[in-house]
């Protein structure tokens, strides 16, 4: 079986489709970093199966009894007066219905200038989007396989211009509990647009994710590793200030490599204590880190850390990911326990 995943992961790596993956689609918000353990990470990391209910946000499959009236609440300060945030509850029915999930997502945009196309200064105007999520997993019986499915209604508002929208995610997991590993597939936002800003319709970011966790035997540390965007091969894009200038002056554009550009697919992330009171994370965004190098400049951009602090049914959890030298983000949560 172990065998069998695998190589359907290597598949799905190997499935070619081009062009980069930001800037082509509405409602890009849906696949922020949703919490601060996840951006910790690195990322985009869709096996943790425990009691944080922060984590049915990236998979469905992840919902489960352990998560029972739990609430979730996060912040962040992205750039400039961005700002967004997540909450999440889960509740569980009885040990036949078993556990529901709900989730909102939102981002603020903060307050611009207007002004028309000759210049002139109009009123200011804001921005801003939100999502709300409805989930549930089911175990296949006599199997360690998890189905899970959430419901998305999505709201955007930029200027004057408003969009509702609705969308899907479809998440799998599967749990080797004999080695403490876990394998999971997310299909993200899989819907469309039923109002529109301007009478054109606009692709939803959909987005196929792959991912492997494992807990190690004897030392306190499980590391998490995910592949995103897998549902396009090609995400790089040559960089104009990383050419490479010719004898005759003219510049070649920069050639991004087979294994530069499978990298760039890659987060990976480890838990130090994952199961005590406190635990510490460190993870790296290949992706962002590549996207973001200055050349001849060490700014250490895709690198992530953060902690998690348990106090009795409160669980305190922060993350910094580094971008560049001016613009780096933090991420603030507060879990509760209500049982």
């Amino acid at each position: 079986m172990l065998k069998k995943v695998v190589l359907f992961f290597i598949i799905l790596i190997c499935s070619c489709s081009f062009g980069q993956v930001g800037g082509r689609y509405t409602y890009q918000f849906l696949n922020l970093t949703t919490s601060p353990r996840q951006a910790a990470l690195g990322g985009d990391i869709i096996t943790i199966y425990d009691e944080d209910v922060n984590q049915a946000m990236s998979n469905p499959a992840l919902i489960n009894a352990d998560m029972d009236n739990h609430l979730a609440l996060n912040y962040g300060s992205y750039y400039g007066e961005a700002s967004y945030g997540t909450a999440s509850y889960a509740y569980t029915y009885d040990r036949h219905v078993q556990t529901f999930y709900a989730g909102v997502t939102y981002v603020n945009y903060g307050t611009f200038e207007g002004y028309d196309e000759n210049g002139q200064a109009t009123s200011n105007f804001t921005g801003s989007e939100g999502a709300l999520s409805l989930g549930y997993a089911y175990n296949v019986p006599y199997t360690d396989f998890y189905i899970g499915a959430s419901a998305k209604l999505i709201t955007s508002s930029l200027e004057s211009y408003n969009s509702i929208g609705g969308a899907v995610d479809l998440g799998f997991l599967y749990v080797n509990e004999m080695n403490d590993l876990n394998f999971a597939l997310v299909f993200r936002n899989m819907g469309t647009q039923f109002t529109t800003y301007s009478g054109i319709k606009e692709n939803l970011p959909f987005e196929i994710v792959a991912g492997i966790s494992q807990e190690l035997e004897h030392v306190p540390i499980r590391w998490h590793l995910s592949l995103e965007n897998l549902q396009q091969w090609n995400i790089s894009f040559s960089n104009p200030n990383r050419g490479e200038t010719n004898i005759d002056g003219s510049t070649s554009p920069e050639k991004v490599s087979f294994v530069n550009n499978a990298l760039r697919h890659v987060a990976f992330g480890v838990e130090l204590f994952p199961k005590k009171a406190f635990n510490f994370r460190l993870g790296y965004n290949f992706r962002r880190g590549e996207e973001l190098r200055v050349d001849e400049q060490r700014n250490f951009s895709g690198v992530s850390l953060g902690f998690g602090l348990r106090m009795n049914k409160l669980k305190f959890n922060y993350s910094y990911s580094r971008y560049t030298l001016a613009a780096n983000t933090s991420l603030f949560g507060l879990t509760l326990n209500f049982q």
